[in-house]
């Protein structure tokens, strides 16, 4: 029976590490995981962020996920959506998911991710 998503692996080219450092550091405000050292000496990095884990595996034939993501829930949409901003990277908004506020942003290497906070919806008398 699964029980919960331990991480999500995403792809990046050789070489990309101290630029998604930056993104998933600077920008996302996530934590750096240490790798196991055999998987180390594979490339790639590790992110955390509360239970959350993102794992960029470097690929020698690298093609950015640009429709395949992880979503992201987040607190205080707007104000992350400014701090992506800040730092350079583009935020587009989408509209399409009731109940959600949402927007989508792409990783230095072009892997697409998906930013979402529940919206507060008062039924009667709340």
């Amino acid at each position: 029976m699964i029980a919960a998503v331990d991480h999500v692996q995403l792809a990046a080219p050789v070489g990309s590490e101290d630029a998604l450092r930056a993104y998933y550091v600077d920008t996302l405000g996530m934590t750096e995981i240490p790798k196991p050292p055999v998987l180390a000496a594979r490339g790639g990095c590790w992110f955390g962020a509360g239970a959350v884990q993102l794992h960029l595996g470097v690929e020698a034939d690298f093609r950015p996920a640009r429709k395949a993501h992880p979503g992201l829930r987040v607190t205080g949409i707007e104000a992350y959506a400014a701090r992506l901003q800040a730092h350079g990277a583009k935020v587009t908004w989408d509209g399409d998911l009731p109940g959600y506020r949402r927007f989508y942003s792409e990783d230095p290497v072009g892997n697409r991710l998906e930013f979402l906070e529940a919206v507060r919806r008062f039924g009667p008398g709340g």
